[in-house]
């Protein structure tokens, strides 16, 4: 990584180091809390279900005809034809078909939450272009109906973004898709952090407008480096005075930033960028960027263009969350194809994720991925369903940094299931039965297992 010349600031808190080594009493160590506000979900099925003789897609590449799932206590266990096994429960789901859980990697629900009115819209900190001193954590409301809308439609985790008009938007979070009271309880456990960033016309219009930079490209750029600049010599402080009060010394603490935090923990490897950015050089600057500094890249939302440098993607390991047909309501959205998923999957080494960045396409992200498959297909491709449901399960775990976790019908895993009555990439397919770590969430022929909001029930 580039050395940088330190800052003024880091001068000031270098000296402050050095002129309190002594060697007498230590003052307390001060560190920094990295989860204030950790998850409270906690897994309510200890009991064993089997579901038999579906069609089962596995999301890593397999589809298995007449199979059957086995799930204990909250654990995919097997999966596989005719097994021997007793279970709590037990599924005939003969003439349907099997898949893990679907994830959404771009989501705002809860912070743009329905109904969709100007009280509710806190998705946007947009009064400096870097905010990564927010988490969009401590804007989602778990009432919004727009979770059990999602999970009628298979969504069993999603990531909630903050906006998109900033360089640096703030962190994202992850969530189980179960009903819940508050955030806590439906954050994904050890599930990574995200920090939102945008590339290209949002920062530049939102500030520019206001005759502040960013106005241009290039001052994005600017933006992106000198903040990258401040959290390298940050992060050095807080190392040089971890290292000086392990050493016995009785250095004085740097004086704290959360924007740094989250700046620094990307330097560290805890938490992923996930980068709104739409066009080929952007993407491929940001991966410049990425290496400038030290970090990885992380995914690319909305890649319009990834098409375009499909290759640069996969060699440097990014993500690339893509929409099957929504393009062209701004310049830098113009230039698409749309193969654009198909076309990134087909590089080895790829990452190819199908997003909504809606609450409504949330609901059917499996069409969303069939739109891609038929008319791939229709145009040389040659996908499969068992392939192309990896782009919302698999690929879109990978992409949060939970692929050992969930995404696919593996033993070990956790047991997020889908039961879909018929082919889920059908449009007339629905979601029957939804688990969430083996316990039943969803069933659209049980009402006990339809959640209703709390969203206005003391008006009733």
């Amino acid at each position: 990584m580039q050395k940088f010349a330190m800052s003024t600031v880091v001068l000031a808190l270098a000296a402050a180091l050095s002129g309190c080594q002594d060697k007498g009493p230590q003052k307390e160590f001060v560190s920094i809390e990295k989860n204030p506000y950790p998850s409270t979900y906690k897994p309510v099925s200890n009991k064993s279900v089997l579901i038999t003789d579906a069609t089962v897609l596995t999301g890593t590449g397999e589809r298995l005809e007449s199979a059957d799932v086995y799930i204990v206590n909250g654990k995919i266990q097997q999966v596989g034809k005719d097994l021997a096994v007793q279970a709590d429960t037990t599924v005939n789901a003969a003439g349907k078909w099997v898949t893990p859980g679907i994830i959404d990697v771009h989501s705002h629900l809860g912070a743009y939450p329905s109904p969709s009115v100007e009280s509710h819209q806190d998705g946007n900190e947009m009064i400096s272009p870097n905010t990564a001193e927010v988490w969009v954590e401590h804007s989602v409301w778990p009432q919004d109906p727009g979770f059990n809308r999602a999970r009628e439609g298979g969504i069993t985790t999603l990531q909630i973004l903050p906006g998109s008009a900033n360089l640096f938007g703030g962190r994202a979070v992850t969530l189980k898709n179960v009903p819940a009271h508050t955030m806590q309880a439906m954050k994904f456990p050890e599930a990574p952090y995200g920090l939102k960033m945008a590339c290209g016309e949002n920062p530049k219009r939102v500030y520019g407008r206001k005759g502040v930079a960013p106005y241009t490209r290039m001052g994005n750029m600017a933006g992106y480096r000198q903040a990258w600049i401040e959290a390298t010599e940050y992060k050095a402080a807080w190392e040089q005075y971890e290292a000086a009060y392990k050493a016995g010394l009785n250095p004085t603490a740097p004086e704290r930033d959360i924007k740094y935090d989250t700046l620094r923990g990307v330097l560290d490897g805890e938490i992923l960028i996930h980068n709104h950015c739409y066009k080929a050089e952007e993407m491929a600057m940001m991966i410049d960027l990425s290496k400038e500094f030290g970090y990885h890249a992380g995914t690319f939302h909305h890649g319009i263009e990834a098409y375009k440098v499909a290759d640069l993607l996969a060699e440097n390991g990014n993500c690339a969350a893509l929409w099957p047909d929504w393009w062209g309501f701004k310049m830098e959205a113009y230039d698409m194809v749309q193969e654009n998923v198909a076309i990134v999957d087909a590089v080895k080494n790829s990452c190819a994720v199908v997003h909504s960045d809606s609450d409504t396409t949330i609901q059917r992200l499996n069409q969303e991925a069939a739109k891609i498959m038929y008319t791939a297909n229709q145009n040389g491709f040659n996908l499969t369903e068992e392939h192309a449901i990896k782009w919302i399960t698999y690929n879109a775990a990978k992409s949060l940094g939970v692929a050992d976790k969930t995404g696919s019908l593996e033993a070990g895993k956790q047991a997020d299931v889908v039961i879909w009555d018929k082919n889920p990439f059908s449009v007339y397919s629905k979601a029957q039965e939804v688990y969430v770590d083996g316990a039943k969430v969803y069933d659209r022929n049980d009402e006990k297992y339809q959640a209703v909001s709390d969203f206005m029930l003391g008006q009733r």
